[in-house]
């Protein structure tokens, strides 16, 4: 391999309207880059996004930047990491992945080229309903109906059960589940013993499923629930941090969930996420894919790999428009579809490529 020379860049995003979870409030996000060159073409550049999520990602640390810093100057040194060698840092894993597949593609932003590259396919996605008050969380759903979305994901655990039960009593009673398909994601806001009796209710709107009902590392609860559930169960938050595929087949085969989250940013990236798809089939489960609020650049890669799988699903990738100032790049949501127009340049100048 030809030597590469290694930077980081840096830059902070503003949220356009506070990203609310169960489990807090962010109002920016500062992104890392990686940004890689060969010697002999300096001016083509394989940029990936470190996709670190505050208070979820594994790899969330104070010693992140030094790690990261130590990533590059390897690097520069001519050593790419070993096997496992980033398994601890999966967003550095996505990051190094991506950036290798863009410099190899010429630097042009095509990791995967597709019909969905050439501007001839879009990917389904569904619309994103953030946490917050009642009135707020209503708005967002009439904003998004008019836009075309005909899929929903509405993140609950922040109001009241019942206040959020009666949001999505409401827009049953006036959509049937052929004209508008509904997903909750609970971030991890059930106690265990109250979430058998919630998801009872929930499945009594018929939903399409729930993401994450109970906190992240309860599996024999997580199982219970799964088994009983008459509300297909999906897992998110419970993939973060398993690594190895004798451990994931354990994780699989103990708790028998309906769906996978795939989120190729928290996971260690898409040949991780490509593992997580085989074991899914493997026990007969589905899976969709979902960015993580990554800015353009990561979610490009997200939605080039999610195109090239073939997964016919409504996905997660609506985040395209969650911050005040973004990099223009060939990415377009156009009502329910996520496009790529190969006719529109990238902007990468907010990036800081500094060290």
């Amino acid at each position: 391999m030809r030597p590469i020379t290694a930077r980081k860049g840096v830059a902070t995003f503003r949220f356009a309207r506070p990203a609310t979870t169960s489990r807090g409030t962010l109002y920016e996000k500062r992104v890392r880059y990686l940004i890689l060159s060969r010697e002999d073409e300096a001016a083509i550049r394989g940029i990936g996004e470190c996709s670190l999520f505050p208070g979820l990602s594994s790899d969330d640390r104070p010693d992140f930047d030094d790690r990261l810093d130590e990533l590059i100057r390897n690097l520069n040194d001519g050593g790419l990491p070993g096997p496992g060698e980033l398994d601890a840092w999966p967003s550095m894993a996505f990051a190094l992945e991506t950036a290798l597949a863009d410099l190899d593609g010429g630097g042009r932003g095509l990791l995967y080229p597709s019909a969905f590259t050439a501007g001839l396919a879009s990917i389904p996605i569904n619309g994103l309903i953030w946490m917050g008050p009642k009135e707020d969380m209503v708005a967002q759903v009439g904003r998004k109906l008019e836009e075309g979305f005909r899929c929903l994901k509405l993140k609950i655990g922040a109001l009241a059960f019942e206040e959020e039960y009666a949001i999505l009593s409401a827009l049953r009673a006036n959509f049937g589940e052929g004209e508008l398909e509904l997903r909750v994601d609970a971030n991890g806001s059930f106690a265990p013993d109250e979430a058998q009796d919630k998801l009872a209710r929930l499945a009594e709107l018929r939903l399409h499923s729930i993401e994450q009902p109970i906190r992240a590392g309860q599996r024999e609860a997580m199982a219970a629930l799964c088994a009983r559930s008459p509300l297909p169960i999906a897992l998110d938050e419970e993939l973060i941090g398993v690594v190895g595929i004798d451990a994931r087949r354990r994780l699989l085969d103990d708790i028998r969930p309906s769906y996978l989250i795939l989120k190729p940013g928290l996971l260690g990236g898409l040949r991780s996420c490509d593992e997580w798809r085989g074991l899914a089939a493997e026990f007969g489960i589905g899976w969709w894919a979902t960015s993580a609020l990554e800015t353009a650049v990561g979610l490009n890669a997200v939605a080039q790999w999610t195109f090239a799988t073939g997964n016919p699903m409504r996905q997660g990738l609506s985040t395209g428009k969650i911050f005040e100032t973004t990099i223009p790049s060939p990415l377009e949501l156009e009502g329910e579809t996520l496009h790529f127009r190969p006719d529109r340049a990238w902007d990468l100048s907010a990036i800081d490529h500094g060290n």
